[in-house]
């Protein structure tokens, strides 16, 4: 049976006691009301003098009075039982230092976090079931050290069909133009310039990227001799992040949570796979 929350107030003394705290913010006003106005409306100074203290004590008895009644209903109003129905948890949001123990507020975030990777976790796992792997019994029963190794056979893809990929994928993505050049022979090495935001450096291994460098649309990506330069990296941050198509509004997209261009001097970088909006990587969570 679920907990419940015993709360003993006395409802009439309730509506009593805010009736009273109207009154007594009332008084208190008059109180400062009186000082405002001062000494006024009489002729001679000691017929003024006489007035504004007598004014100003009736004011100040008024706050006495009703202070005193707030007192005496405040008493009668009685308290909630501490019956929690979260038990210890539910009094973690009762912590009176929350920018130095944010114990509550973690826990939160990690609850959200723990339902993302569970439901992740669920879609891997039926991905992974579909690959399942089979092995007879006299594959499992041969020495490690005797079974011969699988032979990469998607690495040894030949240059052609490499270059046949890659220019389908330039004509699927007219914003985006495709370089393509071997200057080792074999490995293939693609300048990808995407609108005027930026240029890529991408090294591939048959259909396999092996590493890849991002820069500024102005910035140099050769070298002194004229050779791709796939070692140094941008001098700016915000091109040391992945690089998606969608980055062709990279500078002219607002972070769709906050609304900003610009926060802790970066653009919004992060981008949603499905809808390809732009969000800052502290607004994505």
């Amino acid at each position: 049976m679920a907990d419940v929350i015993n709360v003993s107030v006395n409802l009439e003394a309730f509506s009593q006691a805010i009736s009273a705290i109207q009154a007594l913010r009332s008084s208190v006003s008059r109180v400062f009301d009186c000082l405002k106005d001062g000494m006024r409306n009489k002729e001679t100074l000691e017929g003024r003098e006489k007035a504004f203290i007598a004014h100003f004590q009736d004011n100040l008895h008024s706050v006495n009075r009703d202070l005193n009644e707030l007192e005496r209903l405040s008493n009668l109003v009685g308290k909630p039982s501490e019956n929690h129905p979260l038990h210890n948890s539910g009094l973690l949001s009762l912590d009176p230092v929350q920018d130095k123990t944010p114990l509550y507020s973690q826990l939160l975030q990690a609850y959200k976090w723990s339902n993302k990777l569970q439901y992740h976790a669920g879609l891997a796992s039926g991905l992974l079931n579909q690959q399942s792997l089979k092995r007879s019994a006299n594959q499992m029963g041969v020495s490690a050290k005797r079974r011969p190794k699988a032979q990469p056979t998607t690495l040894v893809l030949p240059p052609q069909y490499v270059d046949d990929v890659i220019n389908r994928i330039d004509r699927m993505f007219p914003e985006m133009s495709i370089h393509l050049s071997r200057p080792n022979g074999t490995s293939a090495m693609l300048l990808v310039t995407l609108g005027k935001v930026l240029k890529v450096i991408v090294v591939m291994r048959s259909l396999f990227i092996d590493r890849t460098i991002v820069k500024g649309y102005n910035e140099n990506v050769y070298t002194e001799d004229g050779k791709l330069d796939i070692w140094s990296k941008s001098n700016y941050q915000v091109f040391q992040k992945t690089w998606l198509r969608s980055y062709i509004k990279l500078f002219q997209a607002p972070c769709q949570r906050c609304g900003k261009f610009l926060q802790d001097g970066l653009p919004p970088t992060w981008r949603d796979f499905r809808t390809l909006e732009a969000f800052h990587d502290t607004c994505r969570q």
